[in-house]
């Protein structure tokens, strides 16, 4: 603990800081509480920089700081990040990155994907974007082809190029499946660069758990902001359901279990539209479906690569697991693709 309250001794705090304890279970980044003298509540929040997935400490905090800064100029709630005493947005010790930011007071997240939470997310995804929409200064793209979905499907022909572990002739069927769907799923990319379609400022984690709610249900702000930077809408909107609208889990092995959701997708696209609507361009909006459609595919795709690659990317549990995953995100897509045109009715109607 020594070390870590020295660590934040580093940054623009009068306070004398007295403890500093572990908070949540994050995946990515470290975090803990920070206590200061005459609280019992935490007043900061300090988190270890997760530079092996965020190369670009630079640019990982200036996205932020553009966004934060922006968000806060139209008087609305965002986080708010200090300074190190060189006036730096994060602290090197030499091995490790970090940086503070002030802990939000009376607030909690929700893990639970209801259709009423679904429908709040959605307007506050929706209002996140809007709120940038005008933000004039660039955005580095903190993680390159991230959504990119022309990218991936060059990694998974890669993957099958190489064969290194022998798994391509297996898995034959899914690939045939993903192949003859590749013109239809690449549409994003091609309305982009026909300039069709613009990048937003989006970001590209949307879950339920990444709004802070204060006691009483409204929600305070977005969090979890690493992720911020240019994308197509359908990054936000596609991954939120492809999470939230899934009957089953992200590696069910049962696939009975899965199906699409259109209750979840109704009252996300309700609150999203919502959000959106003094920005939102009638191209984006009519291709929303497709953004359902696209990320259950991208997943495949991502998981197919990684089994073929011998499992190289993701952390499995038995040798199976990527394609266990690939399978149900196969389903979750042929589920999503049957219920395409009740899509287009509902979002028409909206």
């Amino acid at each position: 603990m020594k070390n870590l309250i020295e660590t934040v001794s580093k940054f623009e705090i009068s306070e004398k800081v007295t403890n500093v304890e572990p908070m949540g279970e994050g995946l990515i980044n470290d975090t803990y509480k920070v206590f200061v003298y005459g609280s019992d509540k935490p007043k900061y929040v300090l988190q270890r920089i997760n530079n092996a997935i965020f190369q670009d400490v630079d640019m990982l905090m200036d996205n932020i700081n553009k966004v934060t800064d922006h968000i806060r100029s139209k008087n609305k709630n965002s986080l708010q990040f200090l300074k190190t005493f060189d006036g730096k947005s994060y602290y090197f010790d030499g091995e490790k990155y970090w940086r503070v930011m002030a802990f939000v007071p009376d607030s909690i997240t929700y893990q639970a994907v209801t259709p009423e939470y679904s429908y709040i997310a959605g307007k506050s995804f929706g209002e996140f974007e809007s709120l940038l929409a005008d933000l004039n200064e660039p955005l580095g793209e903190i993680i390159p082809d991230f959504h990119n979905i022309e990218f991936r499907l060059k990694q998974l022909r890669d993957a099958v190029a190489e064969d290194r572990v022998g798994r391509v002739k297996e898995v034959k069927y899914y690939l045939d499946e993903i192949f003859k769907r590749e013109e239809k799923m690449t549409l994003g990319e091609r309305l982009f660069r026909e300039g069709k379609l613009p990048k937003r400022v989006c970001h590209c984690d949307t879950k339920v758990n990444n709004m802070l709610f204060d006691k009483d249900g409204n929600v305070l702000c977005i969090i979890d902001l690493d992720t911020v930077m240019p994308s197509l809408v359908f990054s936000d909107y596609g991954d939120f359901l492809r999470t939230a609208a899934n009957t089953g889990a992200e590696d069910d092995p049962n696939l009975d279990n899965i199906d699409f959701n259109m209750e979840i997708f109704k009252a996300f696209t309700k609150g999203y539209l919502e959000g959106t609507k003094g920005f939102l361009l009638p191209i984006e909006k009519e291709n929303l479906p497709y953004a359902a459609l696209l990320f259950p595919y991208m997943q495949t795709v991502r998981f197919l690569a990684d089994y073929i690659n011998g499992d190289t990317y993701y952390k499995i549990k038995y040798p199976e697991h990527n394609l266990v995953r690939t399978k149900a995100q196969w389903r979750l897509f042929e589920r999503a693709e049957a219920k395409e045109t009740e899509m287009k009715s509902l979002i028409f109607g909206l």
